[in-house]
């Protein structure tokens, strides 16, 4: 049985992308820092013996390293690693604080190197092992009042396609989605009137949900994609 490890799950994607490794019968660690209500919330609504709750702030690299020590102490070494957390913001960067930027940093990239460079320890030792990062067609093509959040998810692309050259030679493939609108709390703060137009501007007709990135990524974690990395696979409905 593989071990799974999905970062920032107590709600949202991550809680998606947990289920449905718990539904294939994975060992599962879900993931919050602040939420942690909505993380206890979501250990119980599983009630499953595969799953196991850690709370962390995983843009500390010394937090990191105590998840996944309390990771491998309940299931063994990580298999599986899902890079899912992330904070946003929306506003002119001239109007940003030095510590929103960083945070921003912090969070989306920071945490993707924490984590990674923890888990590909174990990984290398094993010849074997897979990290799909969760990230933003944003960090494709950039966004205006999202300069920050773009830069960090470009980072995260360009990481991907980075260290899936460095890995693949011990059999570790990393990939990462870029998604498009999704309709998590995340996107909450927009008006009726701006999802409506946001739909119309995508081809599909419909923003994405949870279930879908979750899709994607077990497809990705599985052997049946085991020739797929250093892939930045958009999951956008056409929109970019």
């Amino acid at each position: 049985m593989k071990n799974v490890l999905v970062t920032g799950s107590s709600r949202g994607i991550g809680k998606s992308i947990a289920k449905k490794f718990l539904e294939y019968n994975f060992n599962v660690c879900i993931n919050a820092y602040k939420s942690v209500a909505e993380l206890n919330s979501t250990l119980n609504e599983f009630q499953s013996e595969n799953v196991y709750a850690i709370k962390a702030d995983v843009s500390d690299y010394a937090q990191c390293l105590h998840m996944f020590e309390k990771a491998e102490k309940k299931f063994g070494s990580v298999d599986i690693l899902i890079n899912n957390a992330g904070v946003s913001h929306i506003g002119l960067f001239n109007e940003m604080q030095p510590n929103q930027w960083q945070r921003i940093m912090d969070i989306n990239f920071g945490s993707v190197l924490n984590c990674s460079h923890i888990a590909i320890q174990s990984m290398i030792k094993k010849h074997s092992g897979v990290i799909i990062n969760v990230s933003s067609v944003w960090g494709v093509v950039g966004a205006s009042c999202e300069s920050v959040y773009s830069a960090s998810k470009g980072a995260v692309n360009l990481f991907t396609k980075s260290l899936a050259k460095e890995l693949a030679p011990s059999n570790i493939r990393v990939n990462a989605i870029a998604c498009g609108m999704v309709d998590t709390k995340m996107n909450s703060n927009l008006t009726v009137q701006e999802k409506f137009e946001l739909q119309n501007e995508i081809p599909i007709g419909y923003f994405a949900n949870g279930k879908d990135v979750a899709e994607l990524t077990y497809f990705l974690a599985s052997d049946v994609a085991s020739y797929i990395t250093g892939q930045v696979i958009n999951l956008d409905g056409g929109w970019i």
